[in-house]
């Protein structure tokens, strides 16, 4: 008993293993009961926070722990919502975000210096300073997004750039705000003020990315990844302060410096939604609901006059926003929901303005007391503005994204697309260095959905010491299925015994129903002389199946790739499988935010851009039809390009005799980059559906 008696159970708690174990049970306990009577997620940790915090039961302070883990929780949503953005609708929608960006900053301050002056009766500075508190916004609501799924929509796009410009303004204006008030906005303040800022994005967008790209190339270690991740979060959000603006534009802006580097397939990035989601994320939530006073709100009638006109000002100013928004772009009222409820939550750079506005005095009293630019009725109206405004926009966003999500839903797909047969991928492994590669290769091509159609093989030669090669085989596909499964993915595990690796492959084809194949070459030494391909097992594969089938040559992460250069044939659209390896192509840009640069004939060129106008990645296209001279290609190759060459078995419409020749070119004058040719399916059962209609396929 003695040890028990000797901890310190008193109030508030200063254990902290109690501490941090009354954390987890509300980061485990609170979302699941909370949840049964309809209140979201997000906002079940928010009330928990003010349950067990200072203003409640007072289990807990809000010291400088529950803030450091706060702020590391901020800036992860911030650096995933830069994350997770789809480069190329970001880039095609960004006129919307700058309109977006205007309305919801126009808007709120237009209403908020007239409601300050009128109704509040502020003079013009702190009635300024006021409305930018009801301008910018925290994507506190996104994590609901991620969860659905359904963060490539437009409507979540454009908000998100939206929520960069708005609080980049909102906070300029704060700089400037405490700028005045001490009397130093001159000349150099505004000098001083541009260079730092052009200075602060310009590290970041053009620095960071050739730093990522560098580290990733040369260290594999899970671990390593993720604290370099971590160290390129607090160095942007640092920049960012250095630069006179709030770090959450720096940790927004380094998720879009990294969103190239980090497939949102890879192990990688779930490792960091993981931790997000499940420490730092609920964190913050916790850490904001500890600031609720609700006693504050019966001190004195100006308390809740200042809070009620504060709260309907940002909650209005916010929906006209989204209306305006809305209509200008002719969204759907559930895209509307999903604006309003990411832009209506205030949470970060509002404290910070506030805190901010409550600490700079303008002067004292005849008394002594000072005169703050913002008083305490604005301090405790700014918290119950966040309770408030942090639950309308829990359950809007819930609503919103819940409806899009099941208007997405398999349930919801035309019957021509249901036609489409099960994917199913197999990848043999035979050598330790290439099995993670063909693993994640495979992830990032498959379809979304398919999460058990992956499956590894490994053949296990007759003629080998059986223990052995047994034991050898075993670990691979352990390997292996533990890299799928790093990915959220499950991988069936096949081991096979037989002389012949070739059959061993082909009778798995027909066995498990496989409708792509993806092979590996162990990757030589830059100086090594190019192999001989097809070999006699990866030649006799080809000759024995029809099935989609890729042989891929890594060099250097997927991750780490800056385009992917497809070399398209003559009559590739004639092919049966075209469709089917378009897929993958597509999935391969979309998964790796990667530029795809198409090089085909004019008429197999047209045949692509249509498919591109109904389903747009990041792509360019050229001209090319002389594969004779197919080396004049390689000309357009950098470094950091992966190359994918589309080939045809002997035989097919697209055939042409230089595509014996194509690995050699690759393998001898692109040593240092990765390639992947595409073997297109060339026949298929006729219940399997119409597979050489694009349209069908990518959605």
């Amino acid at each position: 008993m003695l040890p028990l008696m000797l901890t310190d159970l008193t109030l508030p708690l200063t254990n902290p293993v109690l501490k941090f174990l009354l954390i987890l049970i509300i980061i485990l306990f609170a979302p699941l009961l909370l949840n049964k009577i309809r209140i979201p997620h997000l906002l079940g940790l928010i009330i928990a926070g003010a349950v067990v915090g200072p203003f409640g039961f007072n289990l807990m302070e809000r010291d400088s722990s529950i803030i450091m883990s706060g702020t590391v929780g901020l800036l992860y949503i911030m650096f995933l919502a830069g994350l997770e953005i789809d480069i190329a609708d970001f880039k095609k929608n960004s006129w919307r975000s700058l309109v977006f960006g205007l309305y919801t900053f126009c808007i709120p301050m237009v209403l908020g210096i007239l409601a300050s002056v009128y109704l509040l009766h502020f003079n013009i500075l702190t009635s300024i300073l006021l409305a930018s508190m009801f301008a910018s916004h925290t994507l506190i609501t996104y994590p609901i997004i991620s969860k659905l799924g359904v963060q490539k929509n437009p409507a979540v796009t454009i908000t998100v750039g939206g929520t960069m410009i708005t609080d980049t303004l909102a906070l300029l204006v704060l700089t400037i705000i405490v700028g005045l008030s001490s009397g130093s906005v001159d000349n150099g303040f505004w000098i001083r003020l541009g260079v730092s800022l052009a200075l602060f994005a310009s590290i970041i967008l053009l620095l960071f990315p050739l730093i990522g790209r560098w580290f990733f190339k040369r260290f594999h270690d899970k671990v390593s990844q993720y604290i370099f991740v971590l160290a390129i979060v607090f160095l942007g959000a640092f920049l960012a302060e250095a630069a006179g603006i709030e770090p959450i534009i720096g940790a927004f802006l380094a998720g879009l410096a990294m969103n190239r580097l980090i497939p949102r397939t890879s192990p990688l990035m779930n490792r960091i939604e993981f931790v997000g989601n499940a420490i730092f994320i609920p964190f913050f939530l916790i850490g904001v609901g500890m600031l609720i006073d609700y006693r504050a709100f019966f001190k004195d009638f100006e308390t809740i006059k200042v809070a009620v006109v504060m709260t309907v000002i940002a909650t209005a100013a916010k929906f006209l926003a989204a209306y305006a928004t809305q209509k200008s772009f002719k969204y759907t009222v559930d895209q509307r929901r999903l604006i309003f409820g990411l832009s209506n939550a205030q949470a970060a750079a509002t404290l910070a303005a506030v805190m901010v506005g409550y600490g700079i005095v303008t002067g004292h009293t005849e008394s002594g007391e000072p005169i703050r630019l913002l008083n305490e009725s604005v301090l405790n109206g700014t918290i119950l503005m966040i309770l408030i405004t942090c639950t309308i926009a829990s359950f809007v966003t819930q609503r919103g994204a819940r409806n899009i999500a099941l208007s997405d839903a398999p349930d919801s797909t035309p019957e021509h697309e249901k036609s489409v047969p099960p994917e199913r991928i197999l990848i043999p492994v035979s050598h330790p260095e290439t099995a993670e590669e063909l693993i994640h290769l495979s992830v990032t091509l498959k379809s979304k959905g398919n999460e058990n159609g992956l499956y590894a093989l490994h053949v296990v030669s007759n003629d080998n010491a059986a223990d052995n090669a047994d034991r050898q085989g075993r670990r691979l596909l352990e390997k292996a299925v533990i890299a799928a499964a790093a990915t959220d993915n499950e991988m069936q595990e096949l081991l096979r015994y037989d002389s012949d690796i070739a059959n061993a492959i082909v009778s798995t084809i027909h066995e498990q129903k496989i409708t792509d194949l993806i092979l590996g070459l162990k990757p030589g030494q830059p100086d090594e002389t190019p192999a001989v391909f097809p070999s006699a097992t990866t030649e006799s594969i080809l000759s024995q199946n029809n099935i989609t089938t890729l042989v891929y040559k890594p060099v250097q992460p997927l991750s780490t790739a800056s385009r992917l250069l497809v070399f398209v044939p003559d009559r590739a659209e004639k092919e049966l499988g075209f469709a089917l390896w378009m897929l993958k192509v597509w999935n391969m840009g979309r998964n790796t935010s990667t530029k795809v640069v198409f090089y085909a004939p004019s008429h197999t060129l047209a045949r692509i851009e249509a498919i591109h106008a109904k389903n747009p990645i990041e792509a360019e296209f050229h001209e090319f039809s002389e594969w004779d001279d197919f080396l004049i290609l390689l000309r357009e190759v950098k470094a950091n390009d992966i190359l994918l060459a589309v080939l045809s078995r002997k035989g097919g419409p697209s055939y042409h005799r230089v595509m014996n020749h194509v690995p050699y070119y690759l393998g001898k004058y692109a040593r240092s980059n990765s390639f992947i040719l595409i073997y297109p399916l060339q026949q298929n059962d006729p219940r399997d559906g119409d597979l050489n209609n694009p349209s069908l396929l990518l959605n």
